[in-house]
């Protein structure tokens, strides 16, 4: 198949590239910029006047639900969402069921998703035994299989030595550990940030401490073992400031945050609202603006969805009893376009967060648009606005905190290894 793209604003943070020109598709990768390779013949022409064409979106945190909670999402939903989203590549955390601790469990779950022909899958593999803590996992083996990286997903490790040795493991193979800063104990049965929201609506609270605890401890032992360690989910300002300590020190880390933390913070509870029932929790407005301009000044890596499908019997219950999390794959892009719009960011560096600087962090040889580069694209219309509504996400879960919001960027056309796997409807 070969593809001629013409006339879209090409946009590759990664090349520094900002330009309308054309793009030329052959077999699986770009083959040109600007001008037709000779004898390039177009068995299908995209005109993309008015669009954006850039690499296709990098999501580093999506949770796909497969194997085990099917009844909240599935592979062909969620796979479907994300290439509706503009989402070519996407890493999963290992907390499925059977968790992902097993190379034929991280193998099967790679050639189910390589079969649907959508989004690359990476899969984090698991980094103890069940996540329980206990014992690390065959990390090498994992490794093989398929798995970009480990972790322990939300669930805490209570036991340091252990931490310790899997980090001093890691570190000898070089195998990148993804952990999020959460303290097992403090705030352990909380639902809400320690502030004055949870006061007066009497939830149990979370206080910035258990993030702050959890991540001292992981920083030194990442500068006491050398291994590579991205903290997942940054969420308050004093967090994110030892993260800059840290590497004014030298230490090598680097972190993420949510595309719900970017926006939110926990006046957005309002009366209860289990949408806004995530982990970690909203935070303060103060933190939320900390977050938005630590990612704008780099100091945070990356952006993601943190896609967590949940399903109504999850959602539709008092708000301490709600199960936390949020729907996100298809909403990633048009909530960082807001971001940078909000923050008086150029296009290319506000779609860095989500394509070169997240490959770069997963370490993944994509989000570029480079001749020779996998032809991983999204084209999206930046001036076309639609309202987030249940009927118009494709992901089988439909609870979200951005409900009935107008959001800008609607995604026209995906391609994934040069074929076109998602193509917006005329007139929507």
């Amino acid at each position: 198949m070969k593809i001629h793209i013409k006339n879209g604003r090409v946009i590759d943070p990664a090349s520094n590239t900002d330009r309308v020109q054309d793009v030329f598709v052959a077999g699986s990768k770009v083959v040109a910029l600007g001008d037709a390779p000779g004898n390039f013949l177009a068995n299908r022409v995209i005109d993309a006047t008015g669009l954006v064409v850039c690499p296709g979106l990098v999501d580093i945190s999506a949770r796909l639900r497969e194997p085990g909670y099917e009844y909240r999402a599935t592979l062909v939903s969620e796979m479907s969402a994300a290439v509706a989203g503009g989402v070519t590549s996407l890493a999963c955390p290992p907390d499925t069921d059977p968790v992902l601790d097993e190379p034929g469990l991280v193998e099967m779950l790679k050639y189910r998703a390589k079969t649907m022909n959508k989004a690359r899958v990476f899969p984090r593999g698991a980094l103890t035994v069940g996540l329980k803590g206990e014992h690390i996992t065959e990390m090498a083996e994992l490794t093989e299989a398929g798995c970009v990286a480990f972790s322990q997903a939300d669930t805490p490790i209570v036991n340091t030595e252990v931490l310790h040795h899997a980090l001093q493991y890691a570190a000898t193979f070089g195998f990148p550990v993804w952990l999020q800063p959460r303290d097992a104990f403090v705030g352990r049965k909380g639902v809400a940030h320690d502030g004055e929201v949870a006061t007066r609506l009497g939830l149990t609270p979370i206080p910035v401490t258990s993030e702050t605890i959890a991540l001292a401890t992981i920083l030194q032992l990442a500068r006491d073992t050398g291994a590579r360690v991205h903290i997942a989910r940054i969420s308050s300002g004093a967090g994110l400031n030892m993260v800059r300590d840290a590497r004014a020190h030298g230490l090598s880390v680097t972190c993420d945050v949510s595309i719900n933390h970017l926006h939110l913070c926990d006046t957005d509870i309002g009366y209860f609202n289990p949408h806004c029932h995530l982990m970690p929790p909203l935070r303060s407005q103060s933190d939320r603006e900390a977050l938005r301009q630590g990612l704008a000044d780099g100091s945070i890596d990356v952006l993601c969805s943190d896609h967590t499908p949940v399903d109504d019997d999850g959602k539709q219950v008092p708000f301490d009893e709600a199960e936390p999390g949020a729907t996100g794959l298809e909403l990633l892009l048009p909530l960082t376009l807001k971001w940078g719009s909000e923050m008086g960011l150029p296009l290319a560096k506000t779609l860095s967060r989500i394509t070169a600087d997240a490959a770069r962090v997963l370490g993944v040889d994509h989000g570029r648009l480079v001749v020779g580069a996998a032809a991983d694209l999204c084209l999206f219309d930046p001036e076309a606005w639609s309202r987030v509504s249940r009927e118009n996400l494709l992901s089988q879960g439909k609870n979200t905190p951005f409900l009935g919001l107008e959001l800008p960027g609607k995604v026209r056309y995906t391609l994934v290894d040069g074929n076109v796997v998602f193509e917006a409807k005329p007139n929507t």
